[in-house]
């Protein structure tokens, strides 16, 4: 069973139904979690949503008690999450992009994606990481081909994974196969 844990995004639903082409996926609201099932899930999704990751208390907190235990996805506001509790710093960038569709990059250090080298996706988002930002297992794997922002990371050693941009989004192309790989990793 995959755990989608909903920041009361408009596009949750979306990314359960993409989920649900590869198992069972149970969505509750990041306030109301249902350990049970939590604790029976092989992935836990952080989706999207409004705000920052300071706003969800509840979230930051199952990502820090599941970091290295369960295999763990991040959706633009679930990837900044991520970054969030790696002491990555979110901010606001110059152009806000909701609805937007961008060229991505991927890096050599991708092991997901390593044959392929670019991407076009779907962007809703106002926030990025803020760089330089350092960690020893965790690599920027993709990037915005014009802003050069992140847009994927990978931890292969704690079973972690994210994209700013949403595999969900009509406007992101083979959005299918980017979660097929992050399920197989």
């Amino acid at each position: 069973m995959i755990y989608l844990i909903d920041h009361q995004d408009s596009f949750t639903y979306n990314l359960a139904h993409l989920l649900e082409n590869f198992d069972e996926v149970y969505v509750s609201n990041y306030f109301k979690i249902n350990n049970s099932n939590l604790k029976k899930s092989s992935m836990v999704v952080f989706s999207p949503g409004p705000g920052e990751p300071k706003n969800y208390p509840e979230s930051n907190i199952i990502y820090k008690q599941l970091k290295g235990k369960k295999k763990l996805l991040g959706i633009c506001l679930g990837f900044q999450l991520i970054l969030f509790n790696e002491n990555g710093i979110i901010t606001e960038q110059k152009n806000i992009y909701h609805g937007f569709q961008s060229k991505i990059n991927i890096s050599k250090d991708s092991l997901l994606f390593k044959h392929t080298k670019k991407l076009t996706v779907g962007r809703y988002h106002s926030l990025k990481l803020k760089e330089p930002f350092y960690s020893k297992e965790m690599n920027i794997t993709m990037r915005c081909a014009n802003t050069k922002v992140a847009m994927a990371i990978e931890d292969h050693k704690n079973k972690i994974f994210g994209f700013q941009f949403h595999p969900d989004s009509f406007l992101t192309n083979n959005g299918k196969q980017l979660i097929k790989k992050i399920i197989s990793a």
